[in-house]
């Protein structure tokens, strides 16, 4: 089972205190580049500058480089947490198969990666005034290089904490299923509290940042793995990177369209929590004859005492 498979390894809570700290730190370093950009730009007048006029002191491809280098240092933080002070195999923080499953990864981008170019596209012919054409040819190559190389790490280091790294620390910690994926369901939902989303839509958006972290755990959980969930958060990302832009957005590129509506909060923000996600999950359910949920969402974590690998064996 995914969370009891790291039960073979050195799971001691302490670790997992210490390695996402260890995270947060290299995360941090790699927040330098963009803080050193900025004053050097601007200088000392930048200090107390809010985070949206933060964002536009520098080049949007520039600026965005610069943003996601930061989830470049936390994912090989994570990575060298996993392997050097937990004395863990990568992939057990993946999956439970023999290797990870790149064809579940791409069905999770496919799906969501259509889904969200329809509905842009349907959205964009149904209301043309609340968009303008943003598209640069020259700005929008830099825009996918940059995207499409480093998006996909964004979204994994986001994946490999929460579905991966807490899911199971968590759960060794709870011996249970459901105490991991609701609690990293709220942290994960938290931390995107800080956004300019929240600041425009007010804390309803919230009810989105938690529900998908909980769909994101519930596929993880259901399919013994987090292939589908490293696709389904990558496709969203970069898709909805490449596509469209805001002024109000945490993410500003020069992407194909820009939104110019003035954005309230209502049904539209708690759609996916309530139908669509539960259509994408049926669709999981049918293509991966998921079955055992009860067990597999709430149910025990059992940690076989007689097939823990000690540190020195490792």
């Amino acid at each position: 089972m995914f969370i009891a498979q790291a039960s073979k390894y050195a799971h001691d809570f302490w670790r997992y205190l210490v390695g996402s700290f260890i995270i947060i730190v290299a995360s941090v370093i790699g927040q330098l580049p963009f803080t050193f950009a900025v004053f050097y730009k601007k200088g000392f007048e930048i200090m107390g500058a809010t985070e949206a006029e933060l964002m536009k002191v520098l080049d949007s491809n520039l600026n965005l480089f610069l943003l996601l280098l930061s989830f470049v240092f936390g994912m090989l933080g994570i990575y060298l947490v996993v392997k050097f002070l937990h004395k863990q195999p990568f992939k057990t923080v993946t999956t439970t198969r023999q290797k990870v499953d790149w064809k579940r990864i791409a069905f999770g981008f496919t799906l969501i990666a259509i889904f969200t170019a329809v509905t842009t596209y349907w959205d964009y012919s149904s209301n043309p005034d609340n968009y303008v054409l943003n598209f640069e040819p020259v700005s929008f190559t830099i825009l996918c290089i940059i995207a499409i190389l480093m998006v996909p790490i964004q979204t994994s280091m986001e994946e490999y904490i929460f579905r991966g790294y807490l899911m199971q620390g968590f759960g060794l910690l709870a011996k249970n299923r459901w105490f991991p994926l609701l609690l990293t369901s709220f942290i994960f939902g938290g931390l995107h509290f800080f956004n300019p989303e929240v600041t425009k839509l007010g804390n309803i958006i919230m009810i989105y940042y938690i529900g998908t972290g909980l769909f994101l755990g519930i596929i993880t959980l259901m399919d013994e793995g987090m292939e589908l969930a490293l696709g389904f958060h990558a496709g969203n990302n970069l898709i909805g990177v490449l596509l469209v832009t805001a002024d109000w957005t945490a993410f500003q590129t020069e992407s194909i369209l820009k939104d110019v509506s003035n954005p309230t909060a209502g049904f539209q923000v708690i759609l996916p929590v309530v139908i669509i996600y539960p259509i994408f999950l049926l669709i999981m359910a049918k293509v991966y004859k998921w079955k055992n949920w009860k067990e597999k969402l709430i149910g025990p974590v059992s940690i076989p005492e007689a097939e823990k690998v000690s540190v020195e064996e490792i």
